[in-house]
């Protein structure tokens, strides 16, 4: 009864207040206004975002898609260039030391041997004592690589230059004497103590090679292989122990070559012209050094073949090896380090 009575009641009521309910529905129109107002900025700000989220969405797959394919390209395009140098480089260095081994032949080899040509037991010998040279490097090529890779020769530098230096030389002459010292019949502990030489050797070989670009290493080597191959074929059909005297001198100059080395490490950094000529005598005078002791012991291996051929000593190509892997390491050492000097020139 009460409802019944105030919804008959209500209009009555009403009537009076409709002024005033009219100027509150005006008063209140003006935040609606300002809401709808403020949705489109608010959906303005909203879409201005992902719009902007979506443009960056879009354009960034293509713009690193681009970047990319740019980049591949310059980096496919840049080994093609350097293959095409390398090889005129290669074929360059081929035609000089060819033109070299001929030189060195008519110049040094005028005296050939009087027996009538090498005789089968030294060729034998001989090319037994290359096989072991050519073992011996690889030995020492493959185990610097696996040094490099493994992070071993970054960790040698880190360390103390001085440790590293004796020990290394240490362990370099002490795997070589006992290498020396076992007799050949004895084939697991020569061979043993052989393959330890040549991984000390490839610990001394590696951080030269780590730092020094491959193109450049392939040169030196070929530049190398053809200096060692033109002087021994020199020794081997010169006449017999024809440079067997030079042994003692090339000694005395090897020390000197060992000294300017180490030159470095007493001269001040200020004698700048002091330093240049150790420098080049250890350098230039280093190669003729070791040329010469390649000469001179392809002439031993073929001396010492004769001596087993008579019964006075036993056949052993791996100690013959030893002196020509010594050679050609000292050789390659130098013509990389020349190599780098004239790269860095020309830049």
């Amino acid at each position: 009864m009460s409802f019944t009575i105030t919804m008959r009641q209500g209009p009555a009521r009403l009537a009076p207040r409709l002024p005033q309910l009219a100027k509150t529905s005006f008063r209140t129109t003006a935040p609606i206004r300002s809401f709808h107002q403020s949705t489109p900025k608010s959906s303005n700000f909203f879409t201005s975002r992902t719009t902007v989220a979506s443009t960056l969405l879009r354009s960034t797959p293509k713009n690193a898609f681009a970047q990319s394919s740019r980049t591949y390209m310059q980096q496919t395009n840049a080994p093609a260039a350097d293959s095409g140098s390398t090889m005129r480089r290669l074929l360059t260095g081929g035609a000089i030391f060819g033109g070299t081994l001929v030189a060195i032949n008519a110049v040094f080899n005028r005296e050939t041997r009087e027996d009538g040509g090498m005789p089968a037991f030294e060729r034998a010998y001989l090319n037994s004592t290359f096989l072991h040279t050519g073992l011996g490097i690889g030995i020492i090529g493959i185990t610097a690589r696996q040094m490099i890779q493994s992070g071993f020769v970054y960790r040698l530098m880190v360390t103390s230059p001085w440790v590293v230096a004796i020990g290394g030389l240490a362990l370099s002459f002490g795997t070589m004497l006992g290498t020396r010292a076992i007799d050949p019949d004895n084939y697991v502990p020569k061979y043993a103590l052989w393959t330890a030489f040549n991984a000390t050797q490839a610990a001394f070989v590696a951080p030269l090679i780590a730092f020094a670009p491959g193109a450049l290493i392939a040169r030196a080597g070929l530049y190398t292989i053809a200096m060692m191959g033109s002087i021994s074929f020199v020794g081997a059909t010169a006449k017999q122990e024809k440079y067997m005297y030079i042994g003692g001198p090339l000694l005395a100059g090897a020390a000197i070559v060992a000294v300017s080395g180490l030159a470095p490490l007493v001269i001040p950094a200020t004698a700048v012209r002091t330093l240049a000529l150790t420098e080049n005598l250890w350098l230039y005078g280093g190669l003729a050094v070791f040329g010469g002791f390649t000469l001179y012991d392809v002439q031993k291996i073929l001396y010492h073949s004769r001596l087993a051929e008579r019964g006075i000593i036993k056949k052993d190509p791996v100690n013959e090896s030893i002196s020509l892997e010594l050679d050609f390491l000292n050789i390659f050492i130098r013509m990389v380090q020349i190599l780098m000097m004239q790269q860095n020139r020309r830049k």
